[in-house]
């Protein structure tokens, strides 16, 4: 399991909750239920990191320091 911290919120425009990787940029997934938004995440996170990894860019090393569920 991932450490990196995931907000999640809903978007009125779009419908779904939307989970957020503030310490990866750009990485971002959502899905209808708070559970299926942040299961999204996991798997974005886990793209995000190959893809990093296979460029040879650096990996930021998680803060680890909150758990919010709203």
């Amino acid at each position: 399991m991932n450490k990196y911290e995931v907000i999640i919120y809903w978007s009125e425009e779009d419908q779904v909750f939307v989970a957020e990787v503030p310490e990866l940029p750009g990485c971002s997934a959502h899905g209808a239920t708070h559970e299926a938004a942040l299961a999204n995440a996991q798997d974005a996170i886990c793209l995000w990191i190959d893809t990093a990894t296979e460029f040879g860019d650096p990996i930021p090393v998680p803060k680890g320091r909150r758990l919010i569920f709203a």
